[in-house]
């Protein structure tokens, strides 16, 4: 088994009196980290799945009195696709302030649906993780940092899903259905969300402009939906871990884009199944496109899962000056371009360097990533 970065955190918060919820995408490996946890503890454990629906209704209408019939001999209760059960926020909170005792972990791959049904009634009563496609310290921890490098086209064309991480051979038929039927199935359960042709060409217009600026005005021409639509349909997307933005950082300078965002998907292997093309990247004209999600997506992965106090940015100027990604920490920042071949120029606009106060910089390439992406072992030369 490939170790998860976050488990020995999640480990180190059971029995102190708060619930546990692992937020993700389907696939990821949410249900399999749990029962790998609670494999190595003695703890009795009961199991209650959203999917499963007699364990629905039980759960569904429980009372306190139920719940803690329901309990009875019982150390650990383990609800898997939790946001599928009516009212699991109060239910969750009942254990937490009523039935102390037993300890509550829930997972979800809808962060939209667990997190509106929980997170005002869980406040302060629950620890939260998110848990991504693997990182790449976790496959260098499991495959040695050259074997994991030699993977790197595969990790830019196929990502990095579990099942699709230990089985190259039949990467592209498991991204294809992980992309398809898992993925839209978590969009479409949400309330009033009918049109799965619109989100198909708005995941194929985003596809096609990821790592570039996006105009929801450009989309709603794109798609034929109005703006509002647009707007409410690219929020869903990111609750369902699909993707995620970048906004454009402007604070000194007066050419700076103020209103401007770019948008990333978690996982290259989506984002290639979505537009269908698994070719080699001696074959691709989007290489670039393909490296700078990759990187930005794993390094954003990364200070997710350390819980670093971060915020992350884009910059670009009317004079068409740019930086793909901006970290700020406390008033300082670090600055970064990507760039696959080694020999391609890149430059940190001086621009940036003359109006911030800059505690880094780098120029990320398939070279020199490895410290980029797993800075606590491998430190760029």
């Amino acid at each position: 088994m490939i170790n998860r970065y976050i488990a020995d955190d999640i480990s180190s918060r059971f029995f102190n009196g708060k619930a546990i919820l692992i937020y993700g995408a389907r696939q990821t490996g949410k249900s399999t980290l749990v029962e790998l946890m609670l494999k190595n503890r003695s703890e009795k454990v009961l199991r209650i799945n959203g999917d499963d629906t007699d364990d629905k209704a039980l759960l569904g209408r429980a009372s306190k009195s139920m719940l803690k019939s329901l309990v009875a001999g019982y150390d650990i209760l383990f609800i898997d696709e939790a946001q599928k059960i009516n009212d699991i926020g109060n239910i969750i909170k009942i254990f937490t302030d009523q039935i102390k005792e037993v300890q509550v972990i829930a997972t979800g791959s809808s962060s939209f649906e667990l997190l509106g049904k929980s997170s005002e009634s869980l406040t302060g009563r629950k620890y939260e993780y998110t848990l991504y496609p693997f990182m790449f310290s976790e496959l260098v921890e499991h495959h040695g940092l050259p074997a994991e490098m030699a993977l790197l086209e595969k990790r830019l064309i196929y990502g990095s899903y579990p099942e699709v991480a230990v089985n190259q051979a039949d990467a592209m038929e498991i991204i294809k259905l992980i992309s398809g039927s898992y993925l839209y199935k978590d969009i479409l359960m949400i309330d009033k969300i009918r049109n799965s042709n619109l989100i198909e060409t708005l995941l194929k217009a985003l596809t096609l402009q990821a790592g570039s600026e996006v105009s929801f005005s450009e989309l709603s021409r794109l798609t034929g939906a109005d703006r509002g639509t647009i707007e409410k349909y690219i929020k869903i997307l990111e609750d369902a871990f699909i993707i995620f933005r970048l906004s454009g950082f402007s604070r000194n300078v007066r050419t700076e884009l103020r209103k401007s965002k770019k948008f990333y998907f978690w996982d290259n292997g989506v984002r290639n199944a979505i537009i269908g093309n698994f070719n080699p990247l001696e074959s691709r004209s989007d290489t670039g496109a393909l490296w700078e999600n990759y990187i930005v997506a794993e390094r954003l992965k990364l200070l997710r899962s350390k819980k670093e106090l971060v915020f992350t940015y884009f910059w670009r100027t009317t004079l068409q000056q740019e930086i793909d990604l901006i970290e700020e920490r406390q008033g300082n920042f670090s600055a970064f371009e990507m760039k696959f071949n080694p020999k391609q120029k890149g430059l940190i606009s001086q621009t940036f360097l003359d109006n911030y106060k800059i505690s880094e910089t780098a120029i990320v390439n398939r070279e020199n990533y490895q410290g980029f992406l797993y800075p606590e072992r491998f430190k760029e030369g």
